[in-house]
């Protein structure tokens, strides 16, 4: 073995054949083992499934030989640490069928059956094969033979020079060099040729340049260098197309343009040297290629460290010098980080590559790039692409996507439109399906409450079932009708047509289905329009938009009407809260800011908190949409760092900050930054930023965006002024006379900058009379969940709610001590109240909450005492579905 060159004879095996030891090499690393051997080649050329009719021929069961390969592995050395390398049995087997191949059978190269018939015929290995592999013992030789015989007489391949003749070598080492360029690289041209690649838009400017630095002499690469998603790839396309066009200089005319892949490289080299021998294979083949060669390498900070262990060096380092002299033409790509971390700290491959920018296309060209790509969709997915998608695509998600770049975002958006169209086609709609489901469970529920004793109760709610469920059926009807009358529809219009495919069968159904009613009036929809684009948008952002937009249009027209029955007493704010709100769902708002950003000011528990849960509520669809930030916490500057997370090199990187994660993660919700006048100063400054251009820089050099999150700020500030001029309802100033009043005091803690930027919402300490309301409102809450645990009705008398009402108002937290009271003086007596009826088994049906000398207490209510108690009701909708749920509750 001596003789003869590992990496020659190692060339000489059938390119199929040989990358299958590449692929036994990455199974023993992957298993831990120090050797590769026979067991793990025999393994890979099975699992490869190309040999299988040749191992049928052989008449070897294969499933036979694999359990054996398996029983064999077990035994393989494990490895101890040291390089990964050939075993003993390996190299004598592709050393004998070598010989067998290239001197009895007159061949150059080697192929299974050389190897099958080596590994029986040579003393050292027949042994341990026919013991390990017992099915081998019983291949069919006449079959191998002939196999053998058929084999082609190929061209040769790289094998030692001194076992050929002097123009056998040479034919071999070309075809070598072809194999490596049919293994680890992609021809762009030919696919450009054969109209696999789509057409590119829009970045001539980036074309020409590439054309300019690749017809150098020397120093002759390109490196296009862009964000994540702009186009890179694309405007190496765009070159393919240029040359098999033809439509390039001269000197690029006749040039290949192949894609190098350099995880096909480093695939199975886990042998020490392989990675470096394909990789100069490849150079090898480039500069000995009768047709010119240019390499695309995207992704190219991949070369940096790639293939490197320990004394050897990295792809980068292999390909300095053929880029130096200009022996090897390349077209790179990497984005702006990666090339600033990997290429600029070396300053001989910043030499050998010249960048080229692409930037993000504007809005313009972005349409114009997705009109030119979007045929591909309507024949991938056989639906109709309106043209008011392929705007919205770029619109949408120039504005609600801006951690991505187009025009990537738009491709993606309208992909995911189009497989949601065509998708809603071949199954049942989502609301159909909802309503089968809820079908199904109501089913199973009343299924298991006829098993129950039938008490009144239990048949009340059986025959709330029964009633609900009478109403889901009629709804089913009605839906599975509508959708078996669509489905039919689109049948028909689909066999009117030409039968024709593709893009063009589709294009002839846009005339009949444009004239039938959009998409969000229908089960099926039958287009790709704005609508389905924005419905993927609101999916993977949480923004409603299109229909979702129009529900949330009609919430925010009736907004002040439903938190004035949350928050009572702050009328003023509230219409401004309103009319912001109102004017960001109408698109009047700035877009590069946020929707709004409020500054409520006053004493505590004037229900400023309670305005940003109400309004997290009834805009933006509950609790769960509202971030709370206890702002308390960045008293010391050192703490205001963790609002925006760790820079690189402290403790805490890469866990992102308390602030910027938090919007992040709901970018579409309310921010509630709770007694910012407690914070330290300096965390004004981050605002700045976010209030103007509605984005914030976190400390990992990442942009939040904050344009659909309203953001609210409280304070205490201010507090005994607005007191003092409560105190006079008739001389208490309003509006901007009222802010005037209070800016003198604000600007003791907060920048005249910091406030210009926000919407100061004085709020004013509570009368008796909202006091009032606030009880009645908790109560309410008190009493929905007696109503849905207990079954019992209470109200509260008069006396209770005006010592309530009197505790509250002398005391300085103002509403939310009556919240505390409730807590702490009248929910234990109501407990044990409850409590002790559970123990005795009685029920009750109306309980009066009464006040007295010894403060409060329970009593059953007596017939026909007079209903004192009126709870703040909730109208319309709201009503119901409160009603509704208490009633579902009351079932469980």
């Amino acid at each position: 073995m001596s003789h003869i060159d590992l990496n020659r004879l190692v060339g000489a095996l059938e390119p199929d054949l040989r990358v299958t030891l590449e692929a036994a090499a990455s199974v023993a690393v992957r298993m831990g083992h120090r050797y590769v051997d026979i067991p793990h080649w025999l393994l890979a050329v099975v699992d490869a499934g190309i040999y299988a009719e040749t191992f049928d021929e052989l008449k070897i069961p294969l499933p036979v030989l694999k359990a054996e390969i398996g029983r064999s592995l077990e035994e393989a050395i494990i490895g101890d640490g040291e390089a990964l390398s050939l075993s003993q049995n390996i190299l004598t087997a592709a050393r004998e069928a070598w010989i067998l191949a290239s001197l009895e059978a007159g061949r150059d190269r080697v192929t299974l059956c050389d190897l099958l018939l080596a590994m029986d015929e040579e003393t050292s290995l027949r042994s341990f094969v026919r013991s390990a592999f017992p099915s081998l013992k019983a291949m069919d030789r006449g079959a191998l033979e002939r196999l053998r015989s058929s084999a082609e007489n190929g061209a040769g391949v790289d094998v030692p020079s001194a076992l050929t003749s002097s123009g056998e070598a040479g034919s071999a080492q070309a075809a070598g060099q072809n194999d490596f360029l049919r293994l680890y690289t992609h021809d762009m041209t030919t696919d450009a040729r054969n109209g696999k690649v789509d057409p590119v838009i829009g970045r001539d400017d980036e074309l020409r340049q590439l054309v300019d630095i690749l017809t150098r002499r020397r120093q002759n690469n390109p490196i296009l260098v862009g964000e994540a998603g702009v186009g890179k790839t694309a405007v190496a396309e765009a070159l393919a197309l240029e040359i098999a066009s033809g439509n390039v200089p001269e000197k690029l005319r006749n040039v290949c343009l192949l894609n190098l892949d350099i995880s096909l490289l480093q695939a199975g080299a886990g042998v020490k040297g392989e990675f470096e021998r394909r990789l100069h294979g490849v150079i090898d083949a480039v500069k000995r290629s009768a047709e010119p060669v240019i390499l695309f390498i995207d992704e190219a900070h991949g070369l940096v460290g790639a293939g490197g262990a320990a004394g050897q060096g990295d792809a980068a380092n292999i390909l300095k010098p053929a880029l130096a002299r200009g022996e090897v033409r390349t077209v790179a790509a990497t984005t702006w980080s990666e090339y600033k971390k990997y290429f600029e700290k070396d300053a001989a491959l910043t030499r050998r590559f010249q960048p080229v920018h692409v930037r993000e296309p504007d809005e313009a060209t972005a349409i114009r790039m997705l009109r030119g790509v979007a045929d591909t969709f309507v024949s991938h997915h056989n639906v109709t692409v309106r043209d008011e998608a392929i705007v919205a695509a770029v619109q949408l998600s120039a504005r609600y996507m801006p951690a991505r770049q187009l025009p990537d975002k738009a491709v993606s958006l309208l992909d995911t439109a189009a497989a949601a169209v065509s998708l809603a086609r071949q199954t049942l709609p989502e609301r159909l399906r909802a309503m089968e489901s809820e079908r199904h469970l109501l089913s199973d529920e009343l299924n298991w409450l006829l098993r129950e004793p039938q008490d009144e109760d239990m048949q009340n709610r059986i025959q709330s079932i029964r009633d609900e469920l009478e109403r889901l059926e009629a709804g089913i009807d009605d839906l599975r009708g509508r959708y078996d009358a669509e489905m039919a529809e689109l049948a028909a219009l689909s066999e009117e047509q030409p039968a024709e495919t593709g893009a063009s069968n589709v294009s002839h159904l846009r005339p009949a289905t444009e004239m039938r009613p959009a998409n969000a009036e229908r089960l099926v929809p039958t287009v790709v329009d704005r609508e389905a684009i924005a419905a993927v948008v609101s999916r993977w952002t949480g923004i409603p938009l299109g229909k979702l937009l129009a529900d949330q249009i009609e919430s925010a027209r009736t907004l002040d009407v439903r938190m004035r029955q949350r928050v009572v007493g702050q009328d003023a704010a509230i219409t401004r809260i309103a009319d912001a709100m109102r004017t960001a769902r109408a698109g009047l708002s700035d877009p590069r800011r946020p929707p709004a950003v409020f500054f409520l000011v006053g004493m505590s528990g004037t229900g400023k908190t309670e305005t940003a849960l109400s309004l997290a509520d009834l805009l933006y669809g509950g609790n769960s949409h509202l971030t709370t930030i206890n702002m308390s916490e960045f008293k010391e500057e050192h703490k205001v760092s963790l609002l925006l997370g760790s820079p690189p090199g402290y403790v805490g990187f890469g866990e992102g900050g308390v602030l910027t994660e938090a919007v992040r993660r709901r970018p579409f919700g309310v921010l509630l930054l709770d007694e910012i006048d407690k914070a330290h100063p300096g965390v004004q400054d981050i605002f700045y930023q976010v209030f103007d251009k509605g984005v914030l820089r976190d400390g990992e050099g990442r942009d939040v965006d904050f344009k659909n999150t309203t953001i609210f700020m409280t304070a205490n500030t201010g507090s005994e002024l607005l007191s003092a001029l409560s105190a006079d309802p008739d001389t208490m100033p309003e509006g901007e006379a009222l802010e005037a009043l209070l800016m003198p005091e604000l600007t003791k803690q907060f920048k005249p900058a910091f406030l210009g930027r926000t919407i100061i919402l004085p709020f004013m300490p509570l009368g008796a009379e909202e006091l009032a309301s606030v009880v009645d409102m908790q109560i309410g809450k008190i009493r929905d969940r007696v109503l849905a645990t207990y079954g019992t009705d209470l109200r509260l008398s008069d006396a209770a709610r005006d010592a309530l009402v009197a505790r509250a108002g002398a005391s300085e937290i103002g509403a939310r001590a009556i919240e505390i009271m409730i807590g702490k003086d009248l929910l234990p007596p109501l407990s044990s109240f409850f409590l002790e009826k559970v123990i005795a088994g009685e029920r009750v049906g109306k309980i009066v909450v009464d006040f007295g000398e010894n403060g409060f207490g329970i009593r059953a209510e007596a017939a026909g005492e007079a209903d004192e108690f009126a709870v703040t009701e909730e109208v319309g909708v709201d009503k119901v579905a409160a009603s509704d749920g208490a009633t579902r509750r009351m079932r469980h």
